[in-house]
């Protein structure tokens, strides 16, 4: 992501970048902090922030209606976000918008998507805007966090998703990302998995690319 973030904007200090950039770096950055997907950043509204010292936090609206609260302990993503609104004068309405004058509706999960990919390019690396999500949920667990507070935080129905990123520490990830057949840990994940309700099985083997039982 460093790489990624490098290219976005790379200018110091941030408030001298253009607005453009510093726009794709907060969205970047609150989709990795907050470990949201595309669609739920591109549809945050000024009005889903609460940016009191010590209070900080957003309104996540999430799949089915379902609405969460995350909450902002990065001081430096803080830092970030309130000089994005001090730039744009967003008071009110969407977060990230459209148009060039910054005046139109929400931008959308493709137009998002499309500089995200844009930028990857430019930094010569390949990474999937939804991994800073997956990256995020196996940070927290790492750390020492929950798998009911992670579970949270994402969004995720069940705990049974989020137990996945369990298995990931850093030297099993590194080992699976280096070497394309880490047979010990997908054996293991295929085992769990398999445990689970057809349908909670066919949709976790489509997502961690398993093939089916």
């Amino acid at each position: 992501m460093a790489k990624v973030l490098a290219v976005i904007c790379s200018r110091r200090p941030r408030k001298e970048a253009p607005l453009n950039r510093l726009r794709a770096q907060v969205l970047v950055e609150t989709a990795y902090v907050c470990g949201a997907r595309a669609s739920e950043v591109c549809g945050l509204y000024v009005e889903d922030l609460g940016l009191r010292l010590d209070d900080e936090h957003v309104r996540v609206h999430g799949k089915g209606g379902s609405v969460r609260t995350v909450l902002l302990d990065d001081r430096g993503y803080v830092t970030l976000l309130k000089l994005y609104l001090a730039r744009t004068g967003y008071s009110t309405g969407p977060l990230f918008r459209a148009s060039i004058n910054g005046r139109g509706g929400p931008l959308s999960n493709d137009a998002a998507l499309h500089r995200w990919q844009t930028y990857c390019g430019q930094a010569a690396v390949e990474i999937d805007i939804h991994q800073l999500r997956h990256a995020r949920a196996t940070e927290l667990i790492n750390s020492g966090v929950s798998i009911e507070a992670v579970r949270r935080r994402l969004g995720h129905a069940s705990t049974e998703t989020t137990r996945l990123y369990a298995l990931l520490d850093d030297k099993v990830a590194g080992a699976e990302i280096r070497q394309p057949a880490a047979p010990d840990l997908y054996r293991f994940r295929r085992s769990w998995i398999c445990e689970l309700p057809n349908q909670r099985r066919l949709g976790l083997m489509t997502r961690f690319l398993l093939p089916p039982p």
